[in-house]
């Protein structure tokens, strides 16, 4: 956790100790856009699901995350796209690894759909 992260939660668990509905914090812009990504996704009627998770994961736990199967996960971990340790006979993947995946994954299929797009309205193929 970021320096400005831990100084952010003890200003919201003070806040939070007061009387009152109407709370007046000043906290770093990292945790408001954290914060806001939240409440723009409670307000479009999504769920949040929020949860710990530990330092390092196993391939079946990444898989979860990731939304895949393990085979995936492990065929991940092969190619060197994900990286991990071993412990014992058990394969570990670092959290920050995975998020740092992730994102890169989100990055790569974006610029795939702006591709996709511009090739649609040079082929004429939309409206």
């Amino acid at each position: 956790m970021t320096p400005a992260l831990v100084k952010d939660a003890d200003a919201l668990r003070h806040a939070l100790s007061a009387e009152g509905d109407q709370l007046v914090v000043a906290l770093s812009r990292e945790t408001v856009e954290f914060m806001a990504r939240v409440a723009d996704a409670r307000a479009h009627g999504h769920e949040i699901v929020l949860s710990r998770v530990p330092e390092e994961l196993s391939p079946a736990e990444a898989a979860q995350v990731l939304g895949v199967s393990r085979p995936h996960v492990r065929k991940l971990m092969n190619r060197g796209d994900l990286p991990y340790r071993v412990v014992g006979t058990h394969h570990r993947i670092p959290a920050a690894e995975l998020r740092r995946y992730q994102e890169a994954e989100r990055e790569r299929r974006h610029d795939a759909l702006i591709d996709f797009l511009h090739l649609e309205n040079e082929l004429g193929l939309t409206e």
